[in-house]
């Protein structure tokens, strides 16, 4: 019988891939445990990629994923997977990561057998329920079931507090800082065809939430096209999400600019490599207003709000929300303005260290021990 502890990490989508792959390696070389990955399969292909990347293998996997799956069916698939995985192999605690319908659905799982639950990157709020949808809400419902919880921020803790947690409160800084200081040191490449880094200001840019879909996705392309237009020396970059409600009216409306560059989701070693390069971020995606800053790459968020208020506040980010000519405006601020795009560019990145896994590790011990 061993007497190790038995942590059972649960994942499903890219982002937590990334977010938990520091973890998985800590706890996985620590003689205190046993460490369980489990992968529901919400996402495939993206979550394969990063598991390669940081060499990292599932030991049980779902696989729930389905053509047009809809959030309903994400979250039954997954919580009866694993209640029987989590029956099987009796953890000692369940860790999740972040807002996704995984994390949810694995938290809940866990309280069912009422296993305790560590929520990695707990505390972010928008305080709007319903934007992000479903994120904002995953996030609340796992602060309520969680016994340990991961702030990555002084904000983050400060908002669990408000929202009446009263325990297992501890601020670790954000894992995503380190998984991005892994891959950076190197040296990723990012080889697009046609593009040339070197010669043109890139504009990295990336848009997949659903409060976007639409119209303001049809804003956000509207003022892609007129900074390009304004600015000859300026190309774009664009990695594609899969959902076709987003692919098939960039593919329409962008796909014959002869300074855009649709390409395929890029994998996160690639995506660091274009970080690296790039002029600026353009984006709705929470992971890179976390990791840009450590790059000293401005972002300029493509959302009406934003759960990393940090970024905001630090002056790494500005939201713009998704009119056009409120996007297009604060992109001519930083290609024309090299002061505004310093006091971006140059700020410390307050979303983490690099330590932020191993202060987890360290307190997942001391609760389990």
């Amino acid at each position: 019988m061993s007497n190790k502890f038995h942590v059972c990490i649960t994942l499903g989508t890219r982002p937590e891939a990334i977010k938990l792959a520091p973890i998985v390696h800590l706890f996985r070389s620590n003689a205190h445990f046993q460490t369980s990955v489990i992968l529901t399969g919400q996402h495939r292909e993206m979550v394969a990629q990063v598991m390669q990347l940081f060499d990292i293998t599932a030991d049980y996997d779902l696989n729930i994923m389905q053509p047009k799956q809809t959030l309903t069916q994400i979250t039954c698939n997954s919580l009866i997977g694993l209640e029987k995985l989590y029956k099987e192999i009796q953890p000692d605690i369940v860790l999740v990561q972040g807002d996704t319908t995984t994390a949810f659905a694995a938290a809940l799982a866990a309280f069912y057998q009422q296993i305790p639950v560590g929520h990695v990157e707990a505390g972010l709020r928008t305080d709007n329920l319903f934007n992000p949808f479903p994120e904002e809400a995953n996030r609340r419902l796992v602060s309520q079931i969680a016994q340990l919880h991961f702030a990555p921020t002084l904000a983050s803790v400060e908002n669990l507090q408000v929202s009446g947690v009263k325990t297992g409160i501890h601020h670790t800084g954000n894992t995503v800082i380190d998984a991005l200081l892994y891959v950076s040191k190197r040296s990723p490449q990012c080889d697009i065809k046609g593009l040339d880094w070197s010669a043109q200001r890139v504009i990295l840019a990336t848009v997949h939430r659903r409060e976007n879909w639409g119209e303001p996705l049809g804003q956000i392309i509207q003022a892609w096209l007129q900074i390009l237009a304004d600015f000859p020396d300026v190309a774009l970059v664009l990695p594609m999400h899969l959902n076709p409600v987003v692919r098939e009216p960039l593919m329409a409306q962008l796909g014959d600019h002869s300074r855009i560059f649709l390409v395929e989701p890029l994998d996160y070693e690639q995506l660091v490599g274009a970080m690296q390069r790039c002029y600026l971020i353009m984006s709705d995606s929470g992971g890179l207003q976390e990791e840009a800053p450590s790059l000293g790459k401005p972002v300029l968020v493509l959302r009406s709000t934003t759960e990393r208020p940090e970024a905001i506040a630090a002056g790494t980010s500005k939201l713009v929300g998704t009119e056009t000519k409120d996007i297009v405006a604060a992109a001519a601020t930083l290609l024309s303005d090299r002061h505004a795009y310093e006091q971006m560019a140059n700020v410390a990145n307050p979303f983490g260290d690099g330590q932020s896994s191993q202060r987890i590790l360290d307190i997942v011990y001391s609760f389990l021990a």
